[in-house]
């Protein structure tokens, strides 16, 4: 960070610092909250620190309950999540090809398609998809959470794909094409290593959404043993028990850590892919 070299450099700074301090500190909160002992949590809720550090709440919370440990939840979600990452690359990489580089019939058509279902809210085809997967008996499996991510369910990562494929140049393509190679080998020697970035912004943005994903899983899935992380935190609070919450705000906490260890690593790539999308 450059020293401030006027008044109105340290008025910026000290802005910047304040918004980045009021957006973070839910998040610190959190994890100030998470060490702090039942009664404390909201006697003393404005405090980032605790003045009692309490570690069971991660150990209880870890435990668990009804015989299913916070690791099942883990690790459901990251079979989830990890599968849904790689069908979102697949699908969404060969489609935006398709759409950039290929002429076919009624490719204006289709693209206004795909258009039209990026503003498309999710609530309208909530219903005609779960009549679809209980007539396919996937109900209370995870093949409705990861199927879609194959078939190129998400609009939104096709259409970033186009863009930045199309600021590809074409005669790269052509020179492939006089030294022999096919239309797949055109995309996959020379396209798909270009899109590293983009598609690393694609891996992110899927692992976020899918990770954090709370009504997909809560509509399909019923059984205690497949639950995701979602769904593991919500069965901490209990309308007739009351809400266990240390050990909520403590597994809320871990549940953090794979985004922000995520990020930490391929903002770079994150920040590359949004900028140079559409640009020549």
């Amino acid at each position: 960070m450059k020293k401030p070299k006027s008044l109105s450099d340290v008025i910026y700074y000290v802005f910047v610092i304040g918004f980045s301090f009021l957006m973070l500190y839910p998040i610190l909160w959190m994890f100030g909250s998470s060490l702090k002992p039942e009664t404390e949590i909201f006697s003393n809720a404005i405090s980032l620190i605790p003045i009692e550090v309490d570690w069971l709440n991660y150990p209880e919370g870890w435990a668990g309950f009804g015989g299913f440990g916070f690791d099942v939840y883990f690790k459901n979600s990251l079979f989830v999540t990890g599968s849904v990452v790689v069908g979102a690359i697949l699908s969404s990489s060969i489609v935006a090809y398709g759409f950039a580089r290929l002429r076919f019939r009624f490719k204006k058509v289709l693209f206004a398609c795909l258009l039209s279902t990026v503003m498309l809210p999710m609530q309208i085809t909530l219903i005609p998809q779960y009549i679809l997967f209980q007539q396919f008996n996937w109900v209370n499996t995870f093949y409705p959470l990861i199927v879609p991510a194959f078939l190129g369910g998400t609009p939104f990562f096709i259409f970033l794909l186009i863009q930045f494929i199309r600021g590809i140049p074409k005669e790269l393509d052509e020179a492939a094409i006089i030294d022999g190679c096919s239309t797949f080998g055109v995309f996959w020697r020379i396209i798909l290593p270009l899109l590293k970035p983009a598609l690393v912004t694609v891996a992110i943005f899927a692992f976020m959404w899918s990770w954090d994903d709370f009504l997909s899983p809560l509509i399909y899935l019923n059984s205690a043993e497949i639950h995701t992380i979602s769904l593991g935190l919500r069965n901490f609070m209990d309308a007739e028990a009351g809400t266990s919450w240390g050990p909520l705000l403590a597994m809320s906490s871990l549940s953090l850590l794979p985004q922000l260890i995520l990020f930490m690593f391929f903002q770079r790539y994150l920040v590359e892919g949004i900028a140079t999308t559409g640009l020549k």
